[in-house]
């Protein structure tokens, strides 16, 4: 069964903000949550919660949203944001807590009976530079890392111990309470979710069974990325609880500004600075690229604003079939710093061009013209 349309899920309009895609996501998660329905209307709840978590996973998340509105489900892996859409209700507090910790009271996290969750996604920001986002690297980061405690394999308890079973809740995790017409489900508050209590705590990891840590990690960029682009690292987020899997690392990257080249998607843009001499008799212009220089033949009067095109010069990006193109803008430099003798020639230049203005000057011609129509007028 083809899947809905993520806006029409949550009941907004495409051009919705965060806030109100987050009021209607509140409003349907409360409604269709499964302690709200039973009977026949149950399983009917269970799957339209699902679908409204999955599609506020993804209008919530910018760079998601944006891959969807251009390319639909298609441009939306489901298993990217590591959560998921369609997964089950042991993670429901992690993504809802603040909807019902307000209303019923308690906190915590939602850990399932077995006390075994996800980890963490991670976000590292990596500035790059042009060349390197249009031939691609290959560099190493550093990033702060949690990973299991080694003295006690994880178990949080001091070597030699083991964790019991928490007599609040037998293990499960989490406790039933009753509020009203309401039956609660929440994180029990001895264990925290785990169903185990320890009594003499690792002292390495004090009894958390991971520890903090630093690693290095290889990031092979391909070529053609662009600002906001990101890399995903599966498996390098914060590890998991209770033999969960861990979470994924988001490499966001951000391209620094180039001294000559501006980036369009896949084209370039440059200005061409050319002497006045130049532009009037013409002459070759050499000019840089990304691949090194090359060079225009700049026709007689040539004047400035005139763009000229070299294709396939610009980048080839990840998702292109083919490079784009590099644009350069003349812009006509006026001569600084002149001696006399060139002050003596530019004003001779000038008195023999200014008795045909129409000829040499026709813009400033056409110019002066409209300017008399409009004081005449």
């Amino acid at each position: 069964m083809a899947k809905r349309d993520y806006y029409e899920v949550l009941g907004v309009n495409r051009d919705a903000g965060d806030d109100e895609i987050k009021k209607a996501y509140r409003k349907l998660a409360m409604k269709h949550h499964p302690d709200r329905n039973q009977g026949d209307a149950a399983k009917a709840a269970e799957e339209r919660f699902k679908e409204v978590k999955e599609a506020y996973e993804i209008l919530s998340d910018a760079n998601k949203r944006a891959a969807y509105d251009r390319f639909g489900h298609a441009g939306v892996d489901p298993s990217a944001g590591g959560a998921g859409g369609a997964q089950g209700f042991g993670g429901f507090a992690d993504a809802f807590g603040d909807i019902f910790e307000g209303i019923f009271g308690g906190g915590g996290r939602a850990r399932g009976g077995s006390g075994v969750y996800r980890g963490s996604d991670l976000r590292y920001n990596l500035e790059i530079t042009l060349e390197q986002a249009a031939r691609g690297h290959e560099t190493k980061i550093r990033i702060p890392a949690v990973e299991s405690c080694e003295t006690c394999s994880g178990t949080g308890a001091k070597p030699g111990t083991t964790p019991k079973t928490c007599g609040t809740c037998g293990g499960n995790g989490q406790v039933r309470i009753q509020q009203g017409f309401f039956s609660i489900q929440q994180t029990c508050p001895k264990c925290h979710g785990s169903g185990k209590t320890i009594a003499d705590p690792c002292r390495s990891c004090d009894g958390s069974g991971r520890v903090k840590r630093a690693k290095t990690l290889a990031i092979k960029i391909p070529a053609g990325v662009d600002e906001g682009d990101r890399i995903r690292l599966s498996g390098e987020g914060e590890p998991g609880v209770g033999g969960g899997p861990a979470g994924d690392l988001y490499v966001q990257l951000s391209i620094k500004a180039h001294p000559v080249f501006q980036r369009e998607g896949d084209d370039l843009h440059c200005e061409m600075p050319v002497s006045f001499a130049t532009a009037a008799l013409g002459g070759s212009v050499e000019i840089p690229t990304l691949d090194g220089a090359a060079e225009i033949t700049v026709p007689p009067e040539t004047q400035s604003g005139r763009t000229f095109r070299l294709r396939g010069k610009g980048i080839k990006g990840v998702r292109s079939s083919h490079p784009g193109d590099l644009y350069c803008h003349v812009v006509i430099e006026t001569p600084v710093n002149l001696t006399a003798r060139q002050k003596e020639l530019l004003r001779e230049f000038d008195e023999i061009t200014r008795k045909d203005t129409g000829s040499h000057s026709p813009r400033e011609k056409s110019f002066m013209d409209k300017m008399k129509d409009f004081f005449a007028g």
